[in-house]
């Protein structure tokens, strides 16, 4: 009787076990900041169809609005719909990350524990001001993506303007020591090669996860640039009023609070 439960069991355990020709899941988050082209990156790295489909998935109150009206609030679960709602049929599975969202879901469990094989790519706007603007022109009008209406208006803020300034900075800069501090080496992408060369972009993610470059599929992609005529003014206005070259800006100055 004891044969038996053992070899009952050493067939159970086989049967858990993947085929050996399966590969093991890999994937990769998107490290970005608000406004800095993730939503864009996302779609155009989603539309190959090979590179898993990015989203915040520890941001459940924009899952549920955008595509999942009962996405879990469980971090283990929002782990579980990364690994099959966000993963692509060849087993790559991907995520969006910003760094509040990384705040939020340590505090319940170990990502890059949580996450097999999890790889990094880096997604910085090198424009600051540009992203800053963008920030503060979207909370105004509550439009995030080209997708949705505005249910606000625009309208210039030098003060909101410095503020979602030294928040994008700060953001970045935390990214910055995080990859310095972990020793982790990311795939660095650029909001500006990105809006000029997607397919290179995700040349960059294909090559790192070891995925033969898949093609972009333009016509999946919904989103648009935001950017306009009106953003231009706001910037020549901003630096006009703000842009005194006799001074650096003083530590204090990242730690803007909205």
């Amino acid at each position: 009787m004891a044969l038996i439960v053992e070899l009952l069991g050493r067939l159970r355990r086989k049967a858990a076990r993947p085929p050996s020709d399966r590969p093991l899941p890999r994937g990769y988050a998107v490290c970005g900041a608000p406004r800095s082209g993730s939503n864009y990156f996302c779609e155009i790295l989603s539309s190959t169809g090979r590179l898993g489909h990015p989203r915040e998935y520890f941001n459940a109150n924009a899952r549920r609005a955008i595509d999942d009206p009962n996405f879990p609030d469980d971090p283990h679960l929002q782990i579980e719909r990364i690994l099959t709602s966000g993963a692509t049929q060849n087993g790559i599975y991907a995520l969006k990350l910003f760094p509040g969202l990384f705040d939020t879901v340590s505090q319940h469990l170990k990502l890059t524990q949580a996450l097999p094989n999890l790889h990094f790519v880096r997604l910085r706007r090198r424009d600051l001001l540009g992203q800053a603007i963008s920030w503060a022109r979207s909370t105004q009008t509550q439009q995030f993506r080209s997708t949705q209406t505005p249910s606000g208006e625009g309208r210039y803020d030098a003060d909101l303007t410095r503020a979602y300034l030294a928040q994008a900075c700060q953001r970045s800069a935390r990214w910055d020591m995080y990859f310095a501090r972990t020793g982790i080496d990311p795939v660095e992408v650029t909001y500006e090669e990105l809006s000029s060369d997607p397919q290179g972009a995700v040349d960059k993610v294909a090559d790192a996860l070891n995925v033969a470059r898949p093609r972009v599929a333009l016509d999946r992609v919904r989103l648009e640039v935001q950017r306009d005529e009106l953003s231009g003014e706001w910037r020549r206005r901003f630096i006009a009023e703000h842009g005194d070259p006799s001074h650096i800006d003083p530590v204090e100055a990242m730690a803007a609070t909205l």
